[in-house]
């Protein structure tokens, strides 16, 4: 295989490990695995239709990475002002602690910023658990569509 088939499969895997990891763009990696292998075979392989397919899927996986979250914590309640602190905590928290302080500190700032504004811990406890939910349930999404690109540009590739 020649090397820019080898970094078009690199990149959609990092686009898998992106959808994990907060700070790589998971659905620009894996765009740009299937571009690049597109563009390597002279845009000959694959279809043109299936690669509007799967860039298709990858800005999908981008809006989900970078609006899921909000969209739960808003859909919870929060406000946001909440919204806002919980992202910056949250990823102050990822450089320190990975994405597991992330995740932390996304719930934490959320609880604690809507209990200081209504003072009222179980709303509080249901907005930082819709936040919660709503970034992991980003990130098993953004797996899963990450992936299928990566299965897809393998079975191109391979088969």
């Amino acid at each position: 295989m020649e090397p820019l088939t080898w970094l078009a499969l690199g990149l959609a895997v990092l686009g898998v490990v992106g959808a994990v990891l907060p700070l790589l763009p998971s659905g620009l990696l894996s765009i740009a695995g299937v571009v690049l292998y597109w563009w390597s075979t002279g845009y000959t392989e694959p279809s043109a239709l299936l690669v509007a397919v799967l860039v298709g899927v990858g800005l999908f996986v981008m809006v989900v990475d970078y609006a899921g979250g909000a969209i739960a914590a808003r859909a919870g309640g929060a406000s946001a002002l909440t919204t806002a602190a919980a992202v910056l905590v949250g990823l102050v928290l990822l450089l320190v602690a990975g994405p597991v302080g992330f995740v932390v500190g996304l719930a934490a700032t959320v609880f604690v910023v809507e209990f200081a504004q209504h003072a009222d811990a179980e709303a509080g406890l249901r907005v930082a658990l819709y936040s919660t939910i709503g970034v992991l349930a980003s990130t098993v999404v953004q797996v899963v569509l990450t992936g299928a690109i990566l299965l897809v540009l393998a079975l191109v590739i391979f088969v």
